[in-house]
């Protein structure tokens, strides 16, 4: 498989497929595609497999694409506007938040993985669900905005906003942690917690959050008045 990552900050992924190569897509991805190119909708991992991606806000059905005969290509992107990364989950697994999975090659798994805290989960904001991708192979995450990239060490920590938490190595300590005092809190600005990240492992950080992408346009769209 080979791949081009085009664009600045509304990016697609092109994936070149040799023949009997396949890649999963999430649902209403695909931007075009070659003409030999096939499709054809599945419940990877079963029924029950496609429950636990519903669990964490992708579709029930992935869509598998393969070209037909010779080499063919296919393009996806996200529905933000933001970047595209890849993510290589060899022996290894890494968490991403819901959302973020945009396609990956045959041998990854789209799995469900809670917070180790459930306070973690129900006051951090995202909720407690997140997804754990594992296997053999390359998935393609997409953010909203541009991509902060970290390999912290061993006991190094930072601390992040929680929306903006796109996805970290399985071995990366994640937790929820009060952010600041109550003047902090309430005149802060910054919102009520924060998301503390200690390596050792590579976290991946957007620049917007799409839920307050979408607060902050509310006040311009149109309202219907009463009487029409």
């Amino acid at each position: 498989m080979k791949y081009e990552i085009i664009g600045d900050n509304l990016q697609m992924v092109k994936i070149a497929l040799s023949h009997g190569e396949k890649i999963n897509a999430e649902a209403g991805a695909m931007v075009n595609m070659s003409g030999n190119m096939q499709m054809d909708s599945h419940l990877k991992g079963g029924l029950f497999g496609g429950i636990k991606r519903m669990l964490t806000s992708e579709s029930l059905f992935l869509t598998e694409f393969t070209p037909n005969g010779s080499e063919g290509f296919v393009s996806f992107a996200g529905n933000v506007p933001g970047r595209i990364f890849p993510v290589d989950v060899d022996g290894k697994e890494f968490i991403a938040q819901k959302d973020a999975y945009l396609c990956s090659e045959e041998g990854v798994t789209l799995d469900v993985a809670f917070t180790k805290k459930l306070r973690s989960g129900f006051f951090g904001g995202e909720g407690f669900i997140l997804q754990r991708l594992h296997g053999n192979g390359r998935a393609f995450l997409h953010c909203c905005g541009d991509t902060i990239e970290m390999d912290l060490a061993p006991g190094e920590t930072i601390r992040a906003e929680t929306g903006l938490v796109v996805g970290f190595d399985s071995t990366v300590d994640y937790s929820i942690e009060l952010a600041g005092g109550v003047k902090t809190v309430f005149f802060g600005g910054e919102g009520l917690f924060l998301t503390t990240l200690t390596g050792p492992g590579k976290v991946v950080l957007q620049s917007m959050d799409i839920a307050k992408l979408a607060g902050s346009l509310i006040p311009y769209l149109p309202t219907q008045t009463s009487g029409d």
